[in-house]
This record gives C-alpha cells, sequence and structure tokens, in this order.
C-alpha cells in the first residue's frame, strides 16, 4: 500500500480537487444508470461518450477491468436505431429489480441487513442520520427511501463535489464501509444472474467494482485502511451520535442541499 498523499502540498491538493470532481461524476452517472428505466436520450449519451471508458477514475483491479469491459461491449452493441420494442426490454427488466422485486435483488439497504428482511428499518435511519450531518434530507422517503442505492450513490458523489478537507474523505470512507459496500456487492452479483438483459447485468456489476475500488484508492489516499466485516458488525451494533444541523428542502431525485 503507498503512502497517504500530504494534503498540505500544493500539487497533491491540486492533483486531489481533480480526483474529487472526478469521482463525483462518476458516481452521478452511476447513480443515473439505476434510477430509472434507459431512455433513447441516455443510451445515446453512452455511446456518445464512450462509456464506460470515458470515467474519470481509472478501474484496475480484475473486477473492475471485466465490468468496464462487459459495459463496454453492451453498449458498443448498442442498437443503431433504438426502437420501442428494445426499450421495453429494458424497461421490463428494470421493472423486475427496482419496483416489483421479482429478481430479490433490491436496491435497499434494509432489506439485505434486517433479519426479516424489511424495507424501511433501522439502516435507513442510520443512513438519514448520515444525511443530516451534512443538512440534507430525502424528497420522499416513501417513493424512494433514504437507503436506496441511488441516494447513496448521490451522497458519496456530494462528499467528494464539496471535500475541502480530509474529514469528507474520511466520512466518504466511513459511510461506505458501514453501509454502501456492505451489501452492493450481493446486490450487484445477483442482478448480474437473474435479470433477463446484459445492460443491468454490466451496470451492476461496474457500479460494485467502482465502489470497491475507490474504497480501496482512499484507504491510500487519506491512510484509513477498510475494516474487516466483523469489525463493521461490531462497530454498527450501537446507533451511531447525530449532530444537530438545521436542514433545508429542495425538490430533486436525491438528498438535497
Amino acid at each position: 500500500m503507498g503512502k497517504p498523499l500530504d494534503l498540505r502540498d500544493k500539487s497533491s491538493v491540486k492533483l486531489l480537487q481533480t480526483f474529487y470532481q472526478a469521482v463525483a461524476d462518476d458516481l452521478e452517472m452511476l447513480a443515473l444508470l439505476h434510477v430509472k428505466e434507459p431512455d433513447c436520450k441516455i443510451l445515446e449519451a453512452l455511446r456518445d461518450c464512450n462509456f464506460p471508458y470515458s470515467m474519470g477514475l481509472k478501474l484496475v483491479t480484475e473486477e473492475g477491468v471485466d465490468a468496464i469491459d462487459l459495459m463496454g461491449r453492451v453498449v458498443e452493441s448498442l442498437p443503431d436505431t433504438i426502437d420501442d420494442d428494445f426499450l421495453d426490454l429494458l424497461a421490463a427488466d428494470y421493472a423486475d429489480i427496482y419496483l416489483n422485486h421479482s429478481l430479490q435483488a433490491s436496491p435497499l439497504e434494509s432489506v439485505w441487513l434486517d433479519e426479516e428482511q424489511l424495507t424501511c428499518q433501522e439502516s435507513m435511519f442510520q443512513v438519514r442520520a448520515w444525511y443530516e450531518i451534512y443538512g440534507l434530507m430525502v424528497e420522499n422517503w416513501r417513493i424512494r427511501p433514504d437507503d436506496d442505492l441511488v441516494l447513496q450513490l448521490q451522497f458519496v458523489s456530494h462528499l467528494f463535489s464539496i471535500s475541502e478537507s480530509e474529514k469528507h474523505l474520511k466520512d466518504a470512507a466511513r459511510f461506505m464501509d458501514e453501509h454502501l459496500l456492505r451489501w452492493l456487492g450481493e446486490f450487484s452479483n445477483r442482478v448480474a444472474s437473474r435479470c433477463a438483459t446484459p445492460y443491468f447485468a454490466a451496470v451492476g456489476l461496474l457500479t460494485a467494482a467502482y465502489c470497491e475500488e475507490l474504497r480501496d484508492l482512499l484507504a491510500i489516499v487519506i491512510d484509513q485502511p477498510r475494516p474487516s466485516r466483523e469489525e463493521i458488525e461490531e462497530r454498527m451494533k450501537p446507533n451511531a451520535p447525530k449532530e444537530e444541523v438545521s436542514l433545508c428542502y429542495m425538490p430533486g431525485m436525491g438528498p438535497a442541499v
């Protein structure tokens, strides 16, 4: 493992600012791919920007390279003319994953961590407490609960977009350890093995590989190694303390500043 960057060094700070924005943009794009069924505009944009090879963070692990390759082949194989039949196929697969849960691959953390696999459980309130620390709130938790994958990706993106100190990066790492990475791998593997289209298999595997590699990179940048699964389970037994902050609301899909 390399040495952490010296955040007092001007060249390191400039390099990190570029890194922050690249990661924030990547995570926003990944969130967009999970937020709704793709339409012509999204699919054409993926093809036009040479996604995923245009992502800011270049994945180097075996899982990351494989996920990039799969997503790249999916985008390259998109039909020249994207017709309604093709979109309907993707929409049906999206519904099976994210809406009617026929694949039993819920995008909600609570379902994966709750003993009875219920929604809106303790995980949701723990994630909400994280949003509150940064003065954020979800538009409508009844439609998209706080612990939804899209919102968690957007929250980590937000932390990178506002990063001005090591604290934001440490919070991003801790949030990923305590929440996103505890279930994202299982979610993506189940989607990939059960979904009907290569598109959503690729989206799921790419999201998981990206977040895993991002967390490993953070371990180097801020010298904060990843805790073991057992350490996380022990850490998450008590409720985390909440900070008193003032909240504000803006319409939108994700947490609002």
